[in-house]
């Protein structure tokens, strides 16, 4: 275990060349990072967990019913034990080998076996209350964090000018302000990877997965190795417009569209600016670029800056699908719900679905109607030709006699 310690904190993988442990320890007391702050963020993520279970159920599931959040009623199924064994153990989409096997089982058709399940995984789908009060709690956690940030940071002289990110560098006292904007964040992030197996989840699942991973990862090693004044940095591009993407989700969930449009217009303009533009000339040009006038290379730097640019990739994914969106906006004239990054892939599959089966239902109704006028006009016209047989043969007898 010793030995694994110390090849985990090798100086050589940390520092740059010349820069010892001892190095950070001139620094007084507590205005030093140490490694062992990191493990505050579990009891802090703890505690962002419980906070957020008592601010739904007491603030954000209230406000949902008085901005008119209302849940879709889905219709139960009907109780298939074959069925619900299969849906609960093996899978919620089965193929269409196994739904004829089912078939046999249950002495069902093929669509009432597709209909069941297609009901049955509707039972499951999360509310739009639910949606709203998780949009509701990261809304408020990301304003409060911006807020905080952009507060801690304006007085700063490496917000203005990000070469003082490294000058002095690694011995930099760390601000109150800023170790307590690292511990917060850390643990807001740590508490939304221990609740994604019960959250929503969503079109991005996996990306998102990345990310949280990424950013853990990221302000987990910036902050050991005294990199924290671009790592506030990092976290307050990110918290710019990430408030304004959950707003436009809880204005969404409660019906309020064209408000929900026009504020997701102002996120995407945000975004695009702060994610493609801020992000890679200020940040990634600053911890590639600049960092090299005060050290060199080391383990360190191609680490750190390996996950600044999975965050890179992720960010042009994210505006892939917003352009997306703006070019229907634009050119449809509404912003199409199954682009943005909130909505659950099951749940488009679903209502596809129930699109379809709505358009066959209705098809089916205007051609019985169809048909039985078209049979009133056949049997409308056969009176007819009879009629006007009958009158020709009635006109012809007195000719003939």
């Amino acid at each position: 275990m010793e030995q694994l310690s110390q090849w985990l904190w090798k100086q050589e993988y940390w520092l740059p060349p010349g820069i010892r442990w001892e190095d950070l320890e001139k620094m007084e007391g507590s205005l030093r990072p140490l490694p062992r702050d990191l493990l505050l963020a579990l009891p802090l993520a703890l505690g962002f967990i419980m906070l957020r279970y008592a601010f739904e159920r007491r603030l954000a599931f209230p406000l949902s019913r008085v901005l008119g959040v209302k849940d879709r009623v889905c219709l139960k199924v009907t109780p298939v034990p074959n069925l619900e064994a299969f849906y609960t153990k093996n899978s919620r989409q089965p193929t269409q080998s196994e739904i004829s096997s089912l078939v046999n089982q249950c002495n069902l058709t093929h669509r009432q076996v597709e209909t069941w399940f297609r009901y049955r995984r509707n039972q499951d789908r999360p509310s739009n209350s639910k949606k709203f009060c998780e949009a509701s709690w990261r809304f408020v956690f990301y304003l409060l964090a911006f807020s905080a940030g952009f507060a801690s940071l304006i007085n700063t002289p490496w917000f203005w000018d990000q070469r003082e990110c490294w000058r002095g560098f690694p011995q930099q006292p760390v601000q109150d302000a800023h170790y307590w904007y690292y511990m917060l964040e850390l643990g807001f992030y740590w508490s939304l990877l221990l609740c994604v197996s019960v959250d929503v989840k969503r079109k991005d699942f996996k990306e998102q997965i990345v990310h949280h991973f990424a950013t853990i990862f990221l302000l987990s090693f910036s902050y050991c190795s005294n990199y924290i004044r671009i790592g506030t940095l990092v976290m307050l591009v990110h918290d710019s417009s990430d408030f304004l993407l959950e707003s436009a989700k809880m204005l969404n969930y409660a019906g309020w569209k064209k408000t929900c449009d026009s504020l997701f217009v102002i996120f995407a303009a945000v975004f695009l600016v702060t994610r493609l533009l801020v992000f890679p000339s200020k940040i990634i040009y600053t911890t590639l670029v600049l960092s090299m006038e005060v050290f060199e290379p080391f383990i360190g730097y191609y680490f750190f800056n390996a996950l600044l640019l999975v965050l890179q990739v992720l960010h042009i994914y994210w505006a892939y699908l917003i352009l997306r969106m703006i070019y229907k906006f634009l050119f449809l004239g509404k912003l199409d719900k199954d682009e943005r990054s909130d909505v659950e892939s099951e749940a488009e599959e679903e209502e596809d679905e129930e699109e379809e089966e709505e358009d066959r239902s209705s098809w089916r109704k205007r051609k019985v109607v169809l048909d039985s006028r078209l049979a009133m006009l056949s049997s409308s016209c056969v009176l007819n030709n009879l009629t006007n047989q009958k009158a020709d043969m009635n006109r012809r007898l007195p000719k003939a006699r």
